[in-house]
């Protein structure tokens, strides 16, 4: 099967990608630097100790309730499988979402139901991916019985608005991290999930279905880059630009006709006023995210990039313009 992604593709990297949802501000130097600096000659603690006490100090939780993941990816599968071997058959997620969620479901015999009150699984994303918008549900979360996960894998890149949960709603979930957006470094996986305060079962019985060492010496020094008070700084820093940056880019394409989807986020999705020439668009650079395997036919998921790179957009896409008003004519 396919997994639908943004980012590299057989052609490489692209120039100028907006198909990613990557801090454009990135790599942080800080998180770079220590990714560099990783002793790969050697395996990491197993048990990842010190790690696990760095997360949960940066959160302020117990120790207990950190559980490692080698990707969001990995971690989405394995509570998925948890679940399914727990006796779990039904799950939730939302319409418009990550398309990991179905996937875990399908290869686990796990079945969407339309109830979300009545599932063993269920998934929110907050900020959203594709939309960038608050979907969580408070209802939801109060009255559903079974195993609820959060992917805050947005959350560090939110540019307006604020978490639907408050803090006492977010102790009876899973949280899911995942940095490696937020500081610039997709390509460097790590992830790790809060659990909430009474599950002490799962957490052990994901444990034990985790593969050995899930993060290497390069996952482990991102995430300990990630809780440094001067990465945290060159985050905040780099979500002033991010804000100025993506306004210029709505202003930009609806200058050019396109429909642009409100966002909290550091992407937004949009719709062309004409059929995009994605092969041609992509020879000169440019790259977007289609979102119909995310739920969303005939939109786009833009990242927020650069003036130099919404300069390459704006001209790409004019260019495209008058080849079709050529055709026409």
């Amino acid at each position: 099967m396919t997994h639908p992604h943004g980012g590299p593709d057989a052609m490489g990297v692209p120039r100028w990608d907006f198909s990613t949802n990557a801090n454009a501000c990135g790599p942080s130097p800080m998180a770079l630097a220590a990714v560099r600096q990783a002793d790969a000659a050697h395996y990491p603690d197993p048990q990842h100790t010190a790690l696990r006490e760095a997360l949960a100090g940066f959160h302020g939780v117990a120790v207990e309730r950190i559980v490692i993941a080698a990707s969001a990816s990995e971690f989405i599968a394995r509570i998925s499988a948890s679940v399914a071997r727990a006796g779990g058959q039904r799950a939730w997620w939302p319409a418009l979402a990550y398309g990991d969620y179905a996937h875990a479901a399908q290869a686990w015999g796990l079945q969407r139901v339309n109830d979300p009150a009545q599932v063993d699984l269920l998934w929110l994303c907050e900020p959203s991916s594709p939309l960038g918008s608050a979907e969580a549900m408070a209802s939801a979360v109060a009255q559903q019985g079974g195993v609820i996960v959060i992917d805050r894998a947005y959350e560090p890149l939110r540019l307006s608005g604020r978490s639907s949960l408050g803090a006492e709603a977010l102790d009876r979930l899973w949280q899911l991290w995942t940095p490696n957006k937020a500081l610039g470094l997709t390509g460097v996986r790590g992830a790790y999930a809060i659990a909430p305060v009474q599950s002490q079962e799962l957490a052990r019985a994901l444990e034990r279905l985790a593969p050995s060492w899930p993060l290497g010496a390069h996952g482990v020094a991102m995430l300990r880059a990630w809780v440094r008070a001067d990465t945290q700084q060159w985050l905040t820093e780099s979500l002033v630009s991010l804000r100025d940056w993506k306004a210029q880019q709505m202003a930009l394409l609806a200058g050019l006709g396109w429909t642009c989807l409100p966002s909290e986020a550091n992407y937004f999705c949009a719709r062309a006023p004409v059929a995009l020439d994605t092969p041609a668009l992509r020879a000169q650079g440019i790259k977007l995210r289609d979102t119909t395997s995310l739920g969303l036919p005939d939109h786009w998921r833009l990242g927020v990039r650069s003036p130099a790179a919404q300069a390459a957009l704006r001209d790409a896409l004019q260019r495209a313009t008058l080849r079709c008003v050529e055709v026409s004519a």
